[in-house]
C-alpha cells in the first residue's frame, strides 16, 4: 500500500510564483498593444486587456491545479477517462479546420471574445496514454505489435493532425514526450532507432516542402545579416536587441523599447527578450534558477511515485514542460532556429498555461506517495503448535 505525505508545497509554490510572475511580465509586454487595440472600444482604451485575461487564467489554472491534489491520480489510468481523454483531443484537433485561420494558421477554436487551443490538452493526453498503455507491458517492450506500434499510431495522429495546422513547435514537443516516455519504460535500443529515423526524415521533409521554414532555417545562421535583419530573421534579431540592450541589471520594469513597435509578439513566444530587456542578467539568470529549483521538485515528484504508471505519467508531462522551456529559451538567444513554442508559465495564452498547471497539479499529486510501506502479518506460529499438540494428544 502506497503511503500518502503532505502535497509537494514547495512545487505548488513554485508554479503559483512563475503563473502570478508571467502575467505581471505579460502587463508589461502588452500595455501598449493593449491600448492600440482597444482604442475605439465602448469602455475606452485600457492598458491592462491582456493583464486581465491571463490574470484570470493563472487564476483559473492554480484553482485546478489544486483541485488536481484533491483525487487519486489512478483515476487517470482507468481506459474509460484514457481513451474518452484521448477521443475528445483527436475530436477538438478536427474541429479547428472549421474556424478560419488566423495568421495563416488553424489552431484555435474561438467562441465569444476567448479562443482555445486544443493541441494543448494534447500534451496531456498523450503522456496520460503512454502511461497508461505501457504501465503493465514491462515485459512486452520487445514486441513492436505489443507496445511500439500502438504508440506510434497514437502519436502519428495526434501529430499529424497538429502539423496541418500548421503548428511544427507543438509537434516537436510531442515527439519529445513520446521518446523520453517510451525510453524510460524500458525500450530497446533499436527500436528507439525506428523512432528517431522517421522523426528525423519528417522534420527534414517539413524543412524542404516549407519555403518558410527553410528561410527561418538558414536565417538562424546570421539572423542580423543585412539580407536576413528585415526578413526571416527579423524576429531573432529583435530578441538579441532586447537582451542585450538589458545589460546585467536591465533597463527597469516596464520600461523597454524593443516590445513597441519592434519585437514581434512580446507578450508570447519572445517575452523572455522582454524580462532580458527589463530585468536584465540578473533577472533572466532568476527565472532560469526558478525553472531549475521547478525541474528538480517535478522530477523528484514523477521518479517517487509509487507505481510504473506513476512513474511514466509524471517523466512525461515533465519533459512536455522542460522541453518547451528549453526551447523557448534558446530560440530566444538564436542557439535554435526560430520557432513558435510558447514559454511555459509566462507567456500570453489560455490554453497553455491552463493546460500547464493541471499537469502540475498531477505532479502534486504524485508528491503524495512516495514508496510503499510492507504491512507484515503476524506470523501463525502458537495456532500451529497448538495443531500439533493436539495431533499428539
Amino acid at each position: 500500500m502506497a503511503k500518502k505525505l503532505r502535497v509537494d508545497w514547495f512545487l505548488f509554490a513554485i508554479a503559483t510564483t512563475l503563473a502570478l510572475f508571467g502575467a505581471v511580465m505579460v502587463y508589461s509586454a502588452s500595455a501598449m498593444i493593449s491600448l492600440q487595440e482597444t482604442k475605439n472600444s465602448t469602455q475606452g482604451p485600457t492598458e491592462y486587456a491582456y493583464f486581465y485575461k491571463q490574470s484570470v487564467f493563472a487564476l483559473v489554472g492554480i484553482l485546478l491545479m489544486w483541485f488536481f491534489t484533491k483525487f487519486d491520480y489512478h483515476v487517470l489510468q482507468k481506459k474509460a477517462v484514457v481513451y474518452g481523454f484521448l477521443a475528445l483531443t483527436i475530436v477538438l484537433l478536427c474541429l479547428v479546420f472549421l474556424f478560419p485561420p488566423v495568421n495563416g494558421a488553424q489552431r484555435w477554436i474561438r467562441f465569444g471574445g476567448f479562443s482555445f487551443q486544443p493541441s494543448e490538452l494534447a500534451k496531456l493526453a498523450l503522456p496520460i496514454f503512454l502511461a497508461s498503455f505501457l504501465a503493465d507491458r514491462e515485459e512486452k517492450m520487445h514486441s513492436l505489435k505489443e507496445s511500439l506500434l500502438p504508440c506510434l499510431l497514437v502519436l502519428a495522429v495526434l501529430c499529424g493532425l497538429i502539423f496541418v495546422e500548421p503548428d511544427l513547435g507543438t509537434t516537436m514537443v510531442l515527439c519529445a514526450i513520446f521518446f523520453v516516455v517510451y525510453f524510460s519504460a524500458g525500450a530497446k535500443i533499436w527500436h528507439l532507432v525506428l523512432i528517431i529515423l522517421p522523426i528525423l526524415g519528417f522534420l527534414v521533409t517539413a524543412l524542404i516542402f516549407s519555403p518558410w521554414r527553410l528561410r527561418r532555417l538558414t536565417a538562424f545562421l546570421d539572423p542580423c545579416a543585412p539580407e536576413n535583419a528585415s526578413g526571416a530573421g527579423y524576429q531573432v534579431c529583435q530578441s538579441l536587441y532586447a537582451i542585450g540592450s538589458g545589460g546585467v541589471f536591465g533597463e527597469g520594469f516596464a520600461k523597454g523599447q524593443q516590445k513597441l513597435f519592434y519585437l514581434p509578439y512580446p507578450y508570447s513566444d519572445f517575452i523572455f527578450a522582454v524580462i532580458g530587456e527589463e530585468l536584465g542578467l540578473i533577472g533572466t539568470m532568476a527565472l532560469v534558477f526558478v525553472f531549475g529549483l521547478f525541474l528538480w521538485r517535478a522530477s523528484r515528484a514523477a521518479m517517487s511515485a509509487p507505481d510504473r504508471f506513476g512513474m511514466l505519467l509524471g517523466i512525461g508531462i515533465v519533459t512536455g514542460i522542460i522541453f518547451q522551456v528549453l526551447f523557448n529559451l534558446s530560440v530566444a538567444i538564436s542557439i535554435l532556429p526560430a520557432k513558435g513554442i510558447p514559454l511555459p508559465f509566462i507567456s500570453y495564452g489560455g490554453s497553455s498555461i491552463i493546460t500547464t498547471l493541471l499537469g502540475v497539479g498531477i505532479l502534486l499529486n504524485l508528491s503524495q506517495y512516495a514508496g510503499f510501506v510492507h504491512v507484515e502479518e503476524p506470523k501463525p506460529i502458537k495456532p500451529i503448535r497448538r495443531r500439533i499438540r493436539k495431533v499428539k494428544a
